[in-house]
């Protein structure tokens, strides 16, 4: 069965956590914003379950994931779900709890990443909150992306088992998720990650080792990974790097 991943088209943003666990695991799945829209793709797909009156079990915001008749919304619960089939999550009940706990906390990393250019709403645009988005953008680089930073590289430190990972000898969704949130970190803010990951290696090997996995390079060398860009979760304005 194949899957149906519904996110926005133009963006990587959320729906990039669910293709990278897709790509890992060589499942098979329709990313329905890149279908056309006479063919049953595009938007309109996907607000006919954020908008239909039949929808049981409606998803607040994509990305959400078909599954057979399955619907299943947010990031972190996809992953959750994917885990066990894709093998990207322990089998016991106790190391998968701990994989998606690091999720949940990359998940913070990656709003607060997000609010360093839309600090006081998202409804807004960036030009109308520069100054408030400088002050955020300060407090994320000399603080918070430390105070992150510190604790994925201890998580990594502490895992004793051979290999570049958060958990266990094997890669799992949190590991795929915190390199993609450490990509667009780089991405957004090059001069303070550059100095961030100076401190933390195993972070930045971390980052390097998936990013290298055979299936993960062949999707990004495909053309299908969309570029980042500035309407997008991390987005790079040279005046809040510092």
């Amino acid at each position: 069965m194949a899957y149906e991943l519904y996110y926005w088209p133009g963006i990587q943003g959320r729906g990039e956590f669910v293709r990278l666990a897709l790509e890992e695991g060589g499942a098979e799945y329709v990313d329905i914003a890149l279908k056309p829209e006479n063919r049953g793709g595009g938007v309109p797909a996907m607000n006919k379950f954020l908008e239909g009156s039949r929808v049981p079990h409606p998803p607040f915001a994509p990305p959400f994931l078909k599954v057979g008749k399955q619907l299943i919304g947010q990031t972190s619960n996809i992953l959750l779900y994917l885990g066990g089939p894709l093998r990207l999550a322990p089998r016991d009940e106790a190391g998968r709890l701990w994989v998606h706990q690091l999720q949940l906390t990359v998940a913070d990393l990656v709003v607060e990443a997000h609010d360093t250019h839309h600090p006081i709403a998202a409804g807004l645009y960036y030009k109308d909150q520069k100054a408030a988005a400088k002050r955020r953008a300060e407090d994320f680089r000399e603080h918070r992306i430390p105070k992150f930073f510190n604790y994925f590289e201890k998580v990594l430190t502490r895992n004793r088992t051979a290999g570049p990972w958060l958990v266990g000898g094997r890669v799992t969704y949190a590991d795929l998720s915190l390199a993609q949130t450490v990509a667009g970190i780089r991405y957004a803010l090059p001069k303070a990650s550059a100095k961030a990951l100076r401190k933390h290696p195993r972070l930045l090997k971390l980052h390097d080792a998936v990013f290298a996995r055979p299936r993960i390079n062949r999707y990004v060398e495909s053309g299908r990974r969309l570029a980042f860009n500035n309407d997008d979760l991390f987005r790079h304005y040279p005046e809040l790097d510092g």
